[in-house]
């Protein structure tokens, strides 16, 4: 997607409001994803529900944020950024209200959808906004602030929620998200010119968006809902629905005009295998964290607060980490880093299946934690250089939005999947049993094997800037590198 700068300076007053709106809203979601997991006890404890609604809670928000991030990117692009990313915040703003008034565990997962659709024009918008207006020879530097602040919301994320959660209720979690994302709606609407890219040419492509939100729900639904139940008529047809839904996406994404999904990029053996190996890793990294917030508060006994600073460490290590890695990758190339980090991450995971009633955190959870962080580390700047790597210019946008998309839909999937594979069919606010540390050895086998998949398919990869990563949940985020090879 082609972007015009405008050549707003970073250090212009203009230019600081325009970064201070897209650090606000991107810290709105970063924020989202580090806060509800430790509160999601406390919730099945108020609204009486069990792990079904705790992964309902979770993946709500991310079913319609995957189906449609894609969307979001494209919407900004074709009716204004400044208009679409507004938007974005005003409908997350009203999700999580209602998810803090919530009365019901039914109520709050379609509060956690709206939710969802604000996220999927805010999370690419926030980024859309810096490409399009600052002077290219400032870009690398606002995004290396946009991307430090919003790591330092994502770091500070579960000291504040658990605190939340011990000190008042988990519905402050959700409200905590409206005054942020009020300052970024002024602050945009007050200073942030509007922009647009008017190469954009057919009808936008609504009937992709659709399949996809279909599919998604129907697999996601099945998954979630069929092992507890002992997969009712009612699963199995969602089921069988969601992947005709999908199959018909890819046959929509074929003869679109304007394809949310250029199935082209797919002819590359390192993008295919770039996402592949994106899929795997976020796959067991947001498998693992779900369960692991759970295993923490519902079998250790710890209070929200100690359960959200458990994982502190491996985010610390990623905000200070990550210019190193992308320093080292930028010597090595992508592949070696990308074999080498999923395998360690792998190894801090299955070092979690240690974290067991009677474990102590600093004998058995902390070493996991920093394991899996420095894994982490080594793994995402690479990813963004392989990824990148296998595209011409005109689409590094349009292959990041795909590559942090499959790595938002692998937490999904994961989410739904990984307590039935492993046998955990604990309700809620109950231990989560032995099944607990068999779902850590699942998690780490399935990250362990993204590297492989990296050696067999990733060659070389494109220059990236080596900033600070936003978020542990974020994959490839930096479209405006140059085009040098790295072997």
């Amino acid at each position: 997607m082609a972007q015009v700068a405008t050549g707003i300076r970073a250090n212009s007053s203009t230019g600081r409001w325009l970064i201070a709106a897209a650090v606000l809203g991107s810290g709105v979601a970063f924020l989202d994803g580090t806060v509800v997991n430790v509160a999601l006890p406390a919730i099945a404890r108020d609204l009486h529900t069990g792990l079904g609604g705790q992964q309902w809670v979770l993946d709500g928000y991310l079913l319609t944020l995957s189906a449609l991030l894609l969307a979001g990117g494209v919407a900004g692009d074709r009716w204004g950024r400044r208009r679409v990313f507004v938007t974005g915040l005003v409908v997350f703003a009203i999700g999580s209200i209602a998810c803090g008034l919530a009365p019901t565990i039914g109520t709050l997962i379609a509060a956690r959808l709206v939710q969802g659709v604000g996220a999927a024009a805010v999370v690419p918008g926030s980024l859309a906004l810096i490409n399009a207006e600052i002077a290219e020879e400032d870009r690398g530097k606002a995004v290396g602030l946009w991307a430090g602040m919003s790591g330092a919301t994502s770091a500070l994320g579960p000291f504040v929620g658990g605190w939340l959660v011990d000190a008042a209720s988990w519905r402050w979690t959700f409200f905590l998200s409206v005054p942020l994302a009020l300052a970024a709606i002024w602050i945009t609407m007050r200073h942030v010119p509007e922009s647009r890219d008017s190469s954009l040419r057919g009808r936008p492509d609504i009937a992709g968006a659709v399949l996809m939100t279909l599919g998604l729900t129907g697999v996601v639904f099945a998954l979630i809902e069929g092992p507890g139940h002992q997969w009712p008529t009612v699963a199995v047809v969602c089921a069988v629905l969601g992947l005709v839904a999908l199959a018909a996406f890819v046959f929509v994404e074929s003869r679109a005009e304007s394809p949310l999904l250029p199935l082209g990029l797919f002819r590359s053996r390192q993008f295919v295998g770039a996402n592949l190996t994106t899929l795997l890793i976020y796959a067991g990294l947001n498998g693992a964290l779900f369960l692991v917030a759970l295993q923490l508060q519902q079998s250790l006994g710890y209070s929200a607060l100690q359960a959200g600073a458990a994982m502190v460490p491996s985010t610390i290590i990623m905000l200070f980490g990550s210019p190193v890695s992308g320093r080292l990758a930028a010597t090595t190339g992508p592949r070696l880093p990308m074999t080498i980090g999923p395998v360690v991450a792998g190894v801090g995971l299955a070092l979690m299946a240690r974290i067991v009633p009677g474990a102590h955190y600093l004998t058995n959870a902390l070493p996991a934690v920093i394991v899996f962080g420095v894994g982490m580390t080594i793994t995402v700047a690479p990813l963004t250089s392989a990824a990148l790597g296998a595209v011409d210019d005109a689409h590094a946008g349009t292959a990041s939005g795909v590559n942090n998309a499959v790595a938002r839909t692998a937490g999904l999937l994961a989410v739904a999947l990984l307590p039935a594979v492993a046998g955990i069919t604990a309700g809620g606010d109950q231990p989560l049993g032995p099944g607990f540390s068999t779902a850590m050895i699942i998690a780490a086998v399935v990250c362990a094997v993204g590297g492989l998949v990296a050696w067999a398919t990733v060659r070389s990869g494109t220059p990236v800037n080596p900033y600070i990563q936003p978020s542990v949940q974020t994959a490839c985020q930096d479209p405006t590198t140059s085009r040098h090879e790295m072997r």
